[in-house]
């Protein structure tokens, strides 16, 4: 198929719905999304906790975080998939080659990134309000859930950096979820399989559909970082 029809094909795919495509593009997104939900429930108090408390070895865990942000996918999806396989310590659960395994991947993947994110923009707040909240009588730990809602817009930013790492990612998921039709195959592993497979049609009405909605994350931290400076001014 040359490149006019495989973009017609395409787009005819995405416009009638084609449950192949639709299958892959919900997994894609529950599985992602409830990734994001849990990298945010533990990284956003942990990165707030990890700002505002002094303790032996914090710098070594400051490093170690800011370490993992750039961990490979494929490294993380081989610890998982030790963790997980029927050797692992955590075998019996059966969760290889499951939706859940591709959660846990893409979860261990995002936290470091929601976890030194949100220590660097609650360190910057408790630079700039320190005095104010403590002449309230406010501790610093105490401090957490007010400069957690204060800094809520640039923290969107932050949790919309961790799920563009998430929608993107190839190599973890495709370790630990096997790439199985209907049951574990995601939005990139079904473009790399199709654009192998010579299906060009598949791939790119999904490369479009994923597209789509990097540009809408983007717009979407841009319009978050914009509201944030305004309301610093």
């Amino acid at each position: 198929m040359d490149g006019d029809g495989a973009f017609s094909t395409a787009f005819q795919l995405i416009v009638s719905g084609d449950p192949t495509l639709m299958q892959i593009v919900s997994l894609s997104l529950r599985v992602t999304l409830t990734a994001l939900i849990i990298a945010c429930l533990i990284g956003l108090p942990l990165g707030a906790a990890l700002a505002m408390a002094r303790f032996p070895g914090r710098g070594a865990a400051v490093v170690l975080f800011n370490a993992l942000m750039g961990l490979p996918p494929v490294v993380a999806g081989l610890v998982v998939y030790l963790m997980l396989s029927r050797a692992g310590p955590l075998g019996f659960l059966a969760l290889l080659f499951t939706p859940t395994a591709m959660i846990i991947a893409q979860s261990v993947l995002i936290t470091p990134i929601i976890v030194s994110l949100t220590r660097s923009v609650i360190e910057d707040l408790w630079a700039e309000y320190e005095d104010q909240l403590r002449s309230l009588g406010s501790s610093a730990m105490r401090a957490i859930p007010t400069l957690l809602w204060d800094g809520r817009f640039s923290l969107v930013t932050v949790i919309l950096a961790g799920l563009g790492r998430a929608m993107a990612e190839v190599g973890a998921v495709l370790i630990v979820g096997g790439n199985i039709a209907g049951h574990t195959r995601t939005m990139t592993t079904a473009i790399a399989l199709e654009t192998a497979r010579g299906d060009l049609a598949l791939a790119l009405g999904l490369g479009i559909i994923l597209l789509t909605l990097t540009l809408i994350l983007n717009a979407g931290a841009f319009v978050s970082g914009r509201v944030a400076q305004q309301q610093a001014a």
